[in-house]
């Protein structure tokens, strides 16, 4: 049991996972099948009585998910839980923790950042998940890395679809600010650690491939490349919005 365990929860020497595979495909079409559900059913959802214990699953699938990233790495001491390594700097860490607040207390602000967040940043996390390369199927951290990314667009489609939450202009602009003061923060805790820190990869691409790699090392141009990026993928993830709210006006 205890060389299951330590296998289970630890971490692999060589790639075990690898993009556009089975163990890649299988956790997104979950996620599709889940949020088409939601959607066919959605007006039953929202009449119902179960509308309450789905949205306390969801905040408790979602923050025990991001807490046991940590616990995993507390007791695992041969992963070197070096605390300044693993600080609560990430997009995909808050979003999973926006989320659980905000279906729990119908948060219009926390689904605000969480809703572009989620469409301009965690969604390539789930294209290209180079975090989870020498952790296949066979571990724990396969796990809690899908069902957290995963429970994140379920908690928004949810509130979308269920009880009518929606982005608008002054959303992108609020998300955005929250970006900012995260990419600070980001920032600063990579300088005074030094070497070996890179929240937000702000300091270098990731070590396993991922589409952080067409950026460029150089940190100001990285900086203004990263920036104009999220821009354009902040205005992307509201175009549909735009577009219905057009539509409606025009008839």
């Amino acid at each position: 049991m205890k060389e299951f365990m330590t296998y289970f929860f630890g971490a692999g020497t060589e790639i075990e996972f690898e993009i556009f595979t089975l163990a890649h495909i299988l956790p997104i079409v979950i996620m599709f099948v889940l949020i088409y559900l939601m959607y066919r059913y959605k007006d039953t959802l929202r009449d119902s009585k179960m509308d309450m214990s789905i949205r306390y699953i969801i905040a408790f699938t979602l923050i025990i998910s991001e807490m046991s990233y940590y616990w995993r790495l507390v007791g695992m001491p041969s992963l070197g839980p070096n605390p300044v390594e693993h600080l609560p700097i990430a997009v995909c860490g808050w979003v999973a923790i926006f989320c659980s607040f905000m279906v729990i207390g119908k948060s219009q602000t926390l689904f605000d950042i969480s809703y572009f967040w989620l469409f301009a940043g965690s969604v390539f996390a789930l294209l290209t998940p180079a975090v989870i390369s020498y952790t296949g199927p066979t571990r724990f951290r396969y796990y809690q890395f899908w069902i957290e990314h995963i429970g994140g667009f379920i908690a928004i489609f949810y509130m979308m679809f269920v009880h009518k939450m929606r982005p608008t202009i002054q959303s992108m602009v609020k998300s955005y600010v929250a970006l900012v003061i995260m990419a600070i923060i980001a920032y600063n805790a990579n300088q005074i650690i030094g070497s070996g820190a890179n929240y937000l990869y702000m300091a270098r691409p990731e070590a396993a491939p991922s589409i952080l790699d067409i950026l460029p090392p150089n940190f100001v141009l990285r900086l203004c490349i990263m920036a104009f990026a999220i821009t354009v993928l902040f205005g992307v993830a509201y175009l549909p919005w735009y577009l219905k709210d057009k539509k409606e006006l025009d008839n």
